[in-house]
């Protein structure tokens, strides 16, 4: 059995640290992006960016420290954080007067200043983003995935009425599941939480979920429609066309680093890293092979590819460094670069080049005046190789024949036996929090969401037998 098969969390950790995409730091939880590692955030970054500003928003930032107080107004929403709160308690040697939270999220702090923002029917929709650090002192941690420390955006819109609001709310999970499947060929199912696992103070929460290589699911974006709640709470109200001060209707939405990690574990090999083109901070490398400083013709040839590719927008790098062929594959590799070019005197004298996709086992003859094409068109077929790869999988490990809850334990025990991963299942839900939870204390199976498409309606409940009110996923999670 390989590494990635027996040990994943071990394979992961092995996998980002040779890729040189991170460094543990002295504080426990918190983890530093190296070079590699940020740009692939700002990649994502970049996408999501330009779609939330073709659809209206705009960015601003909100501060860091958030007053005790205003946590204490939504009860729902402080009783959902206060374990993951780090707080601030002393400033300058002296003692504060109100404690101060680290931000796990804004609604708090952005509901007290949409409250003085907010006068006119006029000033709605208030449509904003924010890109920032949060912070969650979580107890268990996993780089990218899980870490005290993290980066993400969060969006944070008022409007006029429930209508305009939902719409919002379905709009930005629509935008989260094009960036995520496009971007970083990860599949998702998209679909509304269930309340026990929706965000702290809102009315409905809508996710995405991504299943990994190990089969256990990753939250790859959530968007939450919080109706009038932090309205009420922090007195959002506006003057309507009634000439009537009403409520706004609230929505936030968020996605974060962990979409990293789940990229790494959608698509990485027992040889590391393997990164979609779109994303990969260097596309492709160039190697001279062979006793090539003899022949300055093959770096000349090279550096002519290196040219045209660049000029064409694709990031390149030419490695003419002492190091022998075999450790320039291996390290690029590692670092899931998509596509490898090697140009050695034998393949100059038959007017060729070889190259290999990082997730193909064979290298390819192409003929040099073809090359620059040959890599452009293998960029965008290894992308949509890629996603159909995950998709496959994901199909594969996902199981709609399961209807009780001893069918589902009798699955997990077999799919142990068998050395294989027990993956999803879609199971029928009544709709009973307790039912939910027995799942959950039986098999560590929790939901994922309900999805907006099921492959099938589930008639009956996984765990009680009773009439099923929905068609659940349900699966383990990171």
């Amino acid at each position: 059995m390989s590494v990635q098969q027996n040990d994943f969390s071990k394979w992961y950790i092995d996998t980002i640290q040779k890729a040189d995409l991170m460094d543990y730091t002295p504080v426990r939880g918190c983890i530093a992006f190296k070079p590699d590692g940020y740009e692939l955030w700002e990649r994502i970054q970049a996408e999501m960016d330009r779609r939330f500003k073709e659809t209206g928003h705009r960015n601003a930032y909100f501060p860091m420290l958030i007053p005790e107080s205003f946590f204490q107004k939504e009860k729902d929403h402080i009783e959902g954080f206060s374990p993951e709160l780090p707080w601030v308690t002393e400033a300058a040697g002296e003692q504060l007067e109100e404690r101060l939270a680290l931000r796990p999220t804004s609604e708090t702090m952005i509901g007290h200043l949409y409250s003085d923002w907010i006068k006119s029917y006029r000033d709605l929709p208030v449509l904003i983003n924010q890109w920032a650090n949060v912070f969650r002192w979580e107890k268990k941690t996993l780089p990218f995935i899980r870490t005290s420390e993290f980066l993400w955006q969060e969006g944070h819109t008022a409007h006029v009425d429930e209508e305009d609001a939902r719409k919002e709310t379905m709009q930005m999970l629509q935008v989260y599941k094009e960036v995520v499947e496009d971007l970083l060929a990860i599949p998702v199912y998209d679909g509304q939480k269930t309340p026990s696992e929706r965000f702290a103070g809102a009315v409905d929460t809508y996710s995405i979920e991504a299943m990994m290589k190990d089969g256990k699911a990753v939250q790859a974006g959530t968007s939450h429609y919080l109706g009038t709640k932090f309205a009420e709470a922090f007195d959002i109200k506006y003057l309507n066309k009634e000439n009537k001060h009403v409520h706004v209707h609230t929505t936030s939405w968020g996605t974060s680093t962990r979409l990293i990690g789940a990229m790494i574990m959608v698509h990485g090999d027992e040889q590391g890293l393997v990164l979609p083109p779109k994303m990969a901070p260097t596309q492709v490398v160039l190697i001279p092979v062979g006793p090539w400083k003899k022949k300055p013709e093959i770096v000349e040839n090279l550096d002519k590819v290196f040219d045209e590719l660049k000029a064409k927008g694709i990031r390149v790098k030419l490695d003419d460094s002492d190091q022998s062929p075999g450790y320039k594959f291996n390290e690029w590799e590692l670092k899931g670069v998509p596509v490898r070019v090697e140009l050695g005197p034998r393949d100059l004298e038959n007017g060729q080049a070889l190259m290999k996709a990082r997730d193909a086992e064979e290298k390819t003859a192409v003929a040099l005046d073809d090359l620059v094409a040959s890599i452009e068109n293998e960029l965008t077929v290894m992308q949509t190789r890629l996603y159909d790869k995950a998709v496959a999988f994901r199909e594969e490990n996902s199981h709609t024949h399961i209807d009780t809850l001893e069918q589902l334990k009798a699955h997990i025990e077999e799919s142990a036996e068998a050395g294989k991963i027990p993956g999803w299942i879609l199971g029928g839900w009544c709709g009973e929090d307790a039912c939910e939870e027995n799942v959950k204390e039986e098999t560590k199976f929790t939901t994922r969401n309900i999805p907006f498409n099921p492959p099938t309606e589930k008639k009956t409940c996984v765990n009680c037998g009773k009439e099923a009110k929905h068609s659940v996923w349900f699966g383990r999670a990171y």
